[in-house]
């Protein structure tokens, strides 16, 4: 007897599968941001510093901040990330969602923290500056 082959099956077997592999890696690109906010931290504020996106008076205290939205995702369900990142979700095609959530709170919050005189640039500026230090960590959970 023939059997038949349902198309809709393996469709939705490859859209779970795709469904995990990105929920492994916002996982693993989450808990490495986590564990490594310090350093990530300092990397990011000279980055934005070097390619004029942000203005400081006090690197330490915007360090502090930014060390603090490093750790604080790993710790968030999944739709409160989707929320703070509504806005600016469609800037770019397979965002990291790590970079995301630092663009929006750079962009929506860093910019009225009293250390910070002022935040230039487009979103996409601020996006491609914060993904140029984050990208090393999202090539890391496709290996």
């Amino acid at each position: 007897m023939a059997r038949h082959i349902n198309p809709s099956g393996s469709t939705n077997k490859a859209i779970d599968a795709l469904d995990r592999k990105r929920e492994r890696e916002r996982r693993f690109i989450l808990s490495k941001a986590r564990d490594n906010a310090p350093e990530l931290a300092v990397k990011l504020v000279q980055r934005l510093l070097d390619a004029h996106i942000i203005e400081i008076n006090d690197v330490q205290s915007v360090q502090e901040s930014m060390e603090r939205q490093l750790r604080e995702p790993a710790e968030l369900e999944e739709f409160e990330i989707r929320l703070k990142v509504a806005d600016i979700r469609t800037l770019v095609p397979d965002p990291n969602i790590l970079t995301l959530y630092l663009t929006a709170y750079i962009i929506n919050e860093l910019i009225d923290h009293p250390k910070v005189q002022d935040v230039f640039g487009s979103d996409l500026d601020v996006y491609n500056a914060v993904d140029s230090v984050l990208a090393k960590i999202r090539s890391g959970a496709e290996d």
